[in-house]
């Protein structure tokens, strides 16, 4: 069975990615007749992150085609039983997603450990691209400058950025969005 579409969209916080993402999706929907699956890792652990959520609810709410959504902070393959090859299915967001499977309780930050949750979020969208028409992956970029002095931090980053530069070399497009302004780096 041939992979879905796959676009990647990064960029700071707060840069207008997930807004672009929206419309990215919204076009792909149009463009094959689909469906749109809104796939959440946030979880609202704080005021911000809760204000942030309702926001991009209401964004979607606002839609000109109806969304439906999924919130799975982990095991993003739950989702395949409400998708089809008509699906369009926009993940928001990979830096979330990473941060759930590292960071949940208990868990041991062990070298075999680290590689194992690389290689289940790589495995885990593969998975999901079998049975959908197209996948938008977002994902923040924290690694343009070396500021990690924390050597978890630094561990971090370097797992978001394979993470990226897999993804990415997957991918049929990547964007890069600062200041609302998306650039296009791949398709």
């Amino acid at each position: 069975m041939e992979k879905a579409r796959l676009c990647f969209i990064t960029g700071g916080v707060r840069s207008g990615k997930s807004r672009f993402a929206e419309r990215k999706a919204l076009e792909y929907a149009r463009l094959m007749e689909g469906n749109l699956q809104y796939l959440a890792c946030g979880r609202a652990s704080d005021a911000e992150m809760g204000e942030r959520i309702l926001r991009h609810q209401k964004d979607r709410l606002r839609s000109p085609i109806a969304w439906e959504t999924s919130e799975y902070a982990t095991d993003i393959t739950r989702i395949a039983a409400k998708v089809d090859t008509d699906s369009i299915i926009l993940l928001d967001c990979l830096t979330t997603l990473l941060d759930n499977e590292l960071f949940g309780p208990g868990v041991p930050l062990e070298a075999e450990f680290l590689h194992s949750i690389q290689s289940k979020i790589i495995t885990d969208i593969e998975e999901l691209r079998k049975q959908i028409g197209c996948l938008i992956i977002v994902s923040n970029e924290v690694v343009q400058e070396p500021i990690f002095q924390n050597e978890l931090l630094h561990i971090y980053g370097r797992m978001l950025g394979t993470l990226h530069q897999t993804i990415v070399g997957q991918a049929d497009e990547a964007y890069l969005v600062e200041s609302g302004i998306p650039l296009q780096m791949k398709g």
